[in-house]
């Protein structure tokens, strides 16, 4: 499996789109914004990684676990969904676990 460019939110517009019109749910290792889109083919995610959090090896990271974590649970999350997650520093001391049930629970709030 893997993290296909169908399902990455790649222009900035779109991050923007879904910052106004989505709705907020926070947790202890990201930030998430959801946007239900109808009509739409298949889920998006974006994901981003301000400088606040660390030098790009850090935050390179931290994109990477939250990466991971996002395609294992991918599926269940509905097509016409849109999510952009915001993380926090606290993603490299979160377990694997923990940052996959954090993902799952951000996927069936969209649901």
């Amino acid at each position: 499996m893997a993290f296909p460019k169908e399902v990455r939110l790649l222009r900035r517009a779109d991050f923007e789109r879904v910052y106004k019109e989505g709705f907020r749910i926070a947790g202890p290792y990201f930030a998430a914004f959801c946007l239900r889109r109808p009509g739409q083919g298949g889920p998006k995610v974006g994901l981003t990684a301000p400088r606040s959090l660390g030098k790009s090896t850090v935050r390179n990271r931290i994109k990477r676990r939250l990466r991971e974590a996002v395609r294992l649970n991918l599926w269940r999350l509905g097509p016409e969904w849109a999510v952009v997650f915001h993380p926090r520093l606290s993603v490299l001391e979160a377990s694997f676990e923990e940052l996959q049930h954090e993902v799952r629970r951000v996927f069936s709030r969209c649901a």
